[in-house]
């Protein structure tokens, strides 16, 4: 192994020791445990030791998130000694059933999730350490839940909402109501202000405001959007500071800003890949392709699926917009590997080790990584049958990528080119059929990570052992993974 990957390999050692440190040590003395709530997983986070009783924090994720999601909140309010119980909505996480209903009406998939959270209050309650009283956090597409069964509580909960959005919300009602918006959160910046404006007029943000019993603060959170709220200091401070004034405690301690930490260690598992991928065996690069053959094979797949999948409309899989991608996934594969092999092009060999090692560091070990410290990322329920189904469509696809990108061995515009090409072909697909397949507007992100993380990944094993056949494969694994155990499950029926 050469000396730069000597070098790569004790920084990223180095990365990975301090950052995983920093987030165990984030935790400190509190004590997560997990429990069930009817099917709902719950975690529940206290400081360990004989204390006094405090209020219960329940807390909730947003739009394809977990509980994992939500933890640094839930760390920094355990620290303040409050009893935090995070759970996993219906069709997230490693709740086993989907969402059902209708997802635009009240009464349909918000009534479900209604329902849920009101057995997860009941179940704070009785939690060892609980003193009976709740306040309720909520992230995104938990907030109009969240505000909705509150008013439904008939009980003054103090809420805090983060990236709030919800037309529950009355001059009257929630009576106490934290909104806290990142600073690039330009429309739901607004909606926190209107909420004020309800009580006050004149308000503006960074202002409490009250008349009678209500009382309403909006903030910013600076340098965030949607996710970075997750890890804000200043949202974490302000949350806290609202639950001591409505329950009348001064409770301090540490503050998990977790955020940098965890990309630091991400940035150090993926940095390791690199030198470990030097001890697989060497091989030589596929051959290379004509620019007129590239272009040919990059050009064709992306409008002949996306002309054929949203010409099909299926709802096999239980997980929102899956049979669109899955069949996009599938015939976008096919049509690139048929055009290399028309142009005299084969995947070539499978090289075992690479194929190994490629799986399991990108689940396994990434994927452990995430499932501890960031999102869920372990399947439960249904969830190994749809990565399967998945699969189908994933394989074929990064097959054809690996081939026509030579393992990694592409010039970097043409990688560019390729992938740029794909999630074009999603946009247009969307464009055309935005009420059925808006949803692909949420797995992009994830399609882009994936890209940024594990095609790199693919590359250094794609450079090193010439192996087309199994970095294809192995990605398509990964990619299935990961869309798998992403995006909400859901039901029509």
């Amino acid at each position: 192994m050469s000396s730069r990957r000597w070098i790569a390999l004790v920084v990223a050692v180095i990365l990975l020791v301090t950052g995983l440190g920093q987030l165990q040590g984030a935790r400190g003395p509190v004590e997560i445990r997990s429990d069930q709530v009817g099917a709902t997983p719950v975690s529940v986070y206290r400081l360990a030791g004989s204390l006094p009783p405090a209020p219960a924090v329940v807390v909730a994720h947003g739009f394809a998130g977990s509980r994992q999601l939500m933890e640094a909140y839930a760390l920094t309010l355990a620290q303040a000694g409050y009893v935090v119980v995070s759970f996993d909505f219906l069709g997230h996480g490693r709740h086993p059933d989907p969402m059902r209903g209708d997802l635009t009406a009240v009464e349909g998939t918000t009534q479900l999730l209604m329902d849920q959270t009101a057995e997860v209050i009941a179940y704070a309650r009785t939690v060892p350490g609980a003193d009976g009283r709740i306040a309720l956090l909520g992230h995104s597409m938990a907030t109009d839940v969240l505000v909705r069964q509150a008013l439904r509580e008939r009980q003054v909960m103090p809420l805090v909402m983060l990236s709030m959005f919800s037309g529950a919300v009355t001059p009257e009602a929630p009576k106490r109501l934290l909104a806290v918006s990142g600073a690039w959160e330009g429309w739901l910046r607004a909606e926190a202000v209107k909420m004020l404006r309800q009580v006050d007029p004149a308000a503006e943000e960074g202002e409490t405001v009250q008349a009678g019993d209500v009382v309403r603060r909006a903030v910013v959170a600076p340098g965030v959007e949607h996710v970075g709220i997750l890890y804000s200091g200043t949202g974490m401070r302000e949350a806290r500071a609202w639950l001591n004034a409505a329950f009348d405690r001064t409770a301090t301690g540490p503050v998990a800003q977790t955020g940098g930490w965890i990309l630091l260690t991400l940035a150090g598992l993926v940095l390791l890949a690199w030198p470990l991928s030097g001890f697989l065996p060497a091989g030589k690069p596929p051959r290379s392709l004509a620019p007129g053959e590239f272009w040919l094979a990059a050009l064709v797949p992306p409008v002949v699926a996306l002309l054929i999948a949203t010409s099909v409309k299926t709802t096999i899989l239980p997980v929102l917009v899956a049979d669109y991608l899955t069949l996009h996934l599938l015939i976008y594969g096919a049509l690139t590997l048929i055009s290399l092999r028309g142009l005299g092009y084969r995947v070539g060999r499978y090289d075992g080790a690479a194929l190994a090692f490629l799986v399991i560091y990108g689940i396994a070990v990434f994927g452990g990584f995430l499932d501890t410290y960031v999102a869920s990322f372990m399947p439960a329920g249904p969830r190994p049958l749809i990565i399967m189904a998945i699969a189908l469509g994933a394989v074929p696809y990064m097959l054809g990528e690996a081939r026509l990108l030579e393992a990694g061995n592409a010039p970097l515009g043409r990688r560019l080119a390729a992938r740029g090409l794909f999630l074009g072909s999603l946009g247009l697909a969307v464009a055309l059929d935005f009420e059925r397949l808006m949803f692909l507007l949420f797995i992009v992100p994830v399609i882009l990570l994936f890209f940024a993380i594990f095609g790199s990944m693919g590359g250094w094993v794609g450079r090193r052992t010439g192996s087309a056949g199994a970095t294809g494969v192995a990605l398509g694994l990964i990619l299935a993974w990961a869309l798998g155990v992403t995006f909400p499950m859901f039901a029509s029926v």
